[in-house]
């Protein structure tokens, strides 16, 4: 089934230009990139993007870390796409990221490993939504 989900890449990443390489392997595994958006959040926005994680010791040093520069937030479209980036990005934590996965060969460590992908279709849809990158009905897919 074709699906959209949400890829961002994290600051660390921009910062070190692979946002070019990290599409590069998805255009590779036959995504389509249908919406991109460069966006600066702001603690704020930081905080409510990441709610599901509120109470948790983590929280407050993953919002720093992703209001501290720019984030590419992509709209991704392919079969099944859900499951398939989350398989192509690999575990959270690089170290245990199976080979030849976007964490594993790019992230640094378990908060700065390169890329956010979607875990769900219901994630999926609000965090395009969230972002500003859902398509209008008159825009075709």
């Amino acid at each position: 089934m074709l699906e959209q989900t949400l890829l961002m890449v994290k600051p660390d990443a921009v910062e070190r230009g692979l946002i070019g390489k990290i599409l590069g392997r998805l255009e590779d595994a036959g995504f389509r990139v249908a919406r991109l958006k460069l966006v600066a959040l702001d603690p704020a926005e930081a905080r409510r993007f990441y709610r599901v994680h509120e109470g948790r010791p983590f929280l407050d040093g993953l919002v720093e870390y992703m209001s501290s520069g720019p984030v590419a937030a992509v709209v991704l479209e392919g079969e099944g796409a859900i499951a398939r980036l989350r398989e192509i990005a690999g575990a959270t934590d690089p170290s245990r990221a199976a080979p030849g996965t976007i964490r594993r060969d790019l992230g640094l460590d378990v908060r700065r490993n390169a890329v956010h992908a979607s875990d769900g279709p219901q994630t999926a849809a609000g965090e395009i939504a969230f972002f500003g990158l859902t398509l209008r009905r008159d825009e075709g897919a």
